[in-house]
């Protein structure tokens, strides 16, 4: 009797933890639905286009040429020629963007978490979130346009300045598209952000403060070293997020004149869809994914060990 006493309970936790089970995986299906067919089903699909010389989706005389287009970004001088300086731009920009998410991200947390502001400063910080990408650029063009632009009229009008700033100027360009892209997303840093900050013990904090330690060491040598898995977290999405921006590219003239808003994303675009050249846009684009996915895995093993 004892022996079926105490089976009783185990059978009944198991049908609670499969319930459980069948509950989240009812809540992650809508997810894992979209993702598989637009994400995991175009890229089965687009994976046999590698190996052909397809020039467009309407292209009916294709051939296998095997490995062909994944050594011709080492061989081919025409390829190098646009590939290699647009590599160099996007990599300048996601140092810059990788600046601005501290700048606004950690700033706008800290604030949040030391003076603790109310539910109308969360609604400004995640209102650019809700812009499109598309939108956010057509916003910097009208701010920053060389003549026309509201921010030049200004500091024309109260500062007499001449040399105005113009976003489809290469400089321009470099530095407005991060201060762009980082207020966008701003409040998607400071959720992350904020949670390292939370996760942080209290006690440490007050131990700090008790034996005089100033806000800039608490900073320092309480909190920093305690968010490090956070500032990976926001790293990996960084680097992904950044090397994927391009709606917001096209207002500032990436696929015209603007030769310093063509970054990777947009040349991936024209060679797949203006250029007439998809099987190698597509070959390219996978070479340069395949390394920002090694490198995120690493990231996310390095903060999966400081977390746990």
């Amino acid at each position: 009797m004892a022996t079926t006493t105490q089976g009783k309970p185990r059978k009944r936790m198991g049908r609670l933890e499969r319930r459980r089970m069948f509950g989240d995986w009812l809540l992650l299906a809508p997810q894992l639905i979209l993702f598989a067919g637009l994400t995991l089903f175009p890229f089965v699909v687009a994976t046999p286009i590698l190996f052909t010389d397809q020039l467009s989706f309407q292209d009916v005389g294709i051939d296998w040429i095997g490995f062909d287009n994944f050594t011709r970004i080492f061989t081919d001088p025409n390829i190098q020629r646009e590939y290699i300086p647009a590599l160099q731009r996007t990599l300048l920009f996601v140092a810059l963007n990788y600046l601005m998410v501290f700048v606004f991200g950690l700033t706008l947390a800290l604030l949040i978490y030391e003076i603790g502001f109310q539910g109308w400063f969360f609604t400004i910080v995640y209102l650019p979130m809700m812009v499109s990408g598309l939108a956010m650029g057509y916003m910097a063009t009208m701010l920053f346009a060389k003549s026309t632009g509201t921010v030049n009229l200004m500091l024309a009008e109260w500062f007499g300045l001449k040399n105005l700033i113009d976003i489809q100027n290469p400089t321009g360009t470099a530095i407005i598209l991060p201060i762009m892209i980082g207020w966008r997303y701003a409040g998607f840093n400071v959720a992350i952000f904020l949670a390292g900050l939370l996760a942080i013990p209290t006690e440490t904090i007050e131990a700090a403060t008790v034996d005089g330690a100033s806000y800039w060491q608490r900073l320092w040598r309480v909190y920093f070293p305690q968010m490090i898995p956070a500032f990976i977290i926001a790293t990996i999405f960084c680097l992904i997020g950044s090397f994927g921006v391009f709606d917001e590219l096209i207002p500032l003239g990436a696929l015209s004149s603007n030769n310093e808003a063509r970054l990777l994303s947009v040349l991936f675009f024209t060679y797949g869809f203006m250029s007439q050249r998809l099987a190698l846009g597509l070959t390219l684009t996978l070479e340069t994914f395949l390394p920002l996915v090694f490198v995120a895995l690493l990231l996310q093993r390095l903060q999966r060990r400081l977390q746990y």
